[in-house]
């Protein structure tokens, strides 16, 4: 039999590695939700309709996501992006507005596996409905960059667009798909026959052939009618109020076709430059009526777990602390100990684990050294008959025998001497 292994593009999180998971998406659970944001969860896969409503034209619904027929007959998909299915989920119970919620979760689109591109991978995102007030692209744009900054990563580049909307992006795209048909033979392959159907992908492409084409082409930003001129301009002042540095990228557009006005990105110094998006968003007023629900303002965002993770392993954040386990209990007197003094302290607020099976003195002294844990504490016959606890620093040092009525507060102490 075949030895069995995880699907190309996944991978497995073990618990030795999961601390800095742990911290990204802790961080982002308290700096979102400090503003009024609140978790929501939603299904891994949904009717295939709630994603085709993104966009036809898009990647990601053409040629990346896993759909097909389950076995009650429903054609369904796998989650590509989460946005859509907070707006399924907006549209299905009406809460009143403004409406603010946050998501951890897991997305499923079929593409080559690279670093920080896989095909599951993870997001975290906020999504504001109810509001089309250009302060709340403010807030939402700045709580990333706040997330960002709680995490140690400062080598992140902020790049803002306007897509404008619905009065003034056909004349926009018009004038955008003359320029384009003009110099269609020097796009690249799979663009050149994709300009009538999405002009916008063009301005979104690396490759260099695409690259030099709109280079010269006509700027959304350039071409905005008064009431998007006046949302932009209401968006730089407030991020530069708020101390936000960032610059405008008139060829920002994003994958997803539901954008209208503001569109953001933010972008990983650190990280090769053709896989450093970090995470953006924008503003998508239309989404909500195009899945058949109420006319609805709404913008959010969302950050790739994956490639947030490769920016602090670049260097530019601190990491996660190494040292999992505040204490490791060695108890080689019978095992009561250990399950007594582990059980105490866990509802203390400490972080222990133990040993089981009746190991030796030496197995469990090799188990605590593995477990990253700061502190040993110690329980043979003669410590057990005093009433104490011998408390041995793993990072090196001798035994202490401290009260076992005083082991909370000791431990504590020894804990916060300890820390930086």
């Amino acid at each position: 039999m075949p030895e069995l292994r995880n699907p190309p593009g996944t991978f497995d999180v073990l618990p030795s590695q999961s601390s800095e998971w742990q911290e990204v998406l802790t961080a982002f659970a308290s700096t979102v939700s400090r503003a009024g944001y609140g978790l929501i969860l939603t299904p891994t896969f949904e009717d295939v309709a709630v994603f085709s409503r993104i966009g036809d034209t898009t990647d990601v619904v053409r040629k990346e996501m896993y759909d097909f027929v389950d076995k009650g007959g429903r054609h369904v998909a796998l989650r590509p992006e989460v946005t859509a299915s907070v707006a399924r989920a907006f549209i299905q119970h009406r809460p009143a507005t403004p409406w603010k919620a946050w998501y951890a979760a897991s997305n499923f689109r079929f593409e080559r596996p690279q670093a920080g591109r896989f095909r599951e991978f993870h997001q975290v995102g906020i999504e504001a409905f109810g509001s089309p007030d250009p302060d709340l692209d403010v807030e939402v744009i700045a709580l990333g960059w706040e997330y960002f900054a709680s995490l140690g990563i400062d080598s992140v580049d902020l790049l803002v667009n306007s897509l404008g909307d619905q009065a003034c992006r056909p004349a926009y795209r018009e004038k955008l798909v003359e320029h384009l048909s003009a110099r269609r033979e020097e796009l690249c392959d799979e663009h050149r026959d994709r300009i009538e159907a999405n002009p916008l992908r063009v301005l979104d492409c690396k490759r260099e052939p695409c690259r030099a084409v709109s280079a010269a082409a006509p700027r959304q930003v350039d071409n905005l009618c008064a009431d998007c001129e006046a949302h932009l301009h209401r968006v730089e002042a407030g991020l530069k109020a708020l101390s936000v540095p960032f610059r405008i990228d008139p060829h920002l557009v994003r994958g997803l076709d539901y954008y209208t006005r503001t569109t953001f990105e933010y972008a990983g110094l650190s990280l090769d430059s053709s896989q450093n998006a970090l995470g953006g968003g924008g503003r998508y007023d239309g989404l909500v009526a195009a899945m058949g629900g109420p006319d609805t303002p709404a913008v959010g965002f969302a950050i790739g777990v994956e490639r947030t993770l490769l920016a602090l392993q670049a260097g530019s954040g601190s990491g996660a602390d190494a040292e999992r386990l505040d204490a490791f209990v060695v108890d080689f007197a019978g095992g009561d100990a250990a399950r007594d003094i582990s059980a105490r302290l866990r509802a203390g607020g400490f972080r222990v684990d133990r040993a089981f099976d009746s190991r030796s003195a030496k197995s469990q002294f090799k188990s605590a050294d593995r477990s990253g844990a700061r502190f040993a504490l110690v329980v043979g016959p003669d410590e057990f008959a005093a009433g104490t606890v011998g408390v041995k620093d793993l990072s090196g040092g001798v035994q202490e025998p401290i009260l076992l009525a005083d082991l909370d507060s000791e431990l504590r102490r020894r804990l916060d001497r300890r820390t930086p």
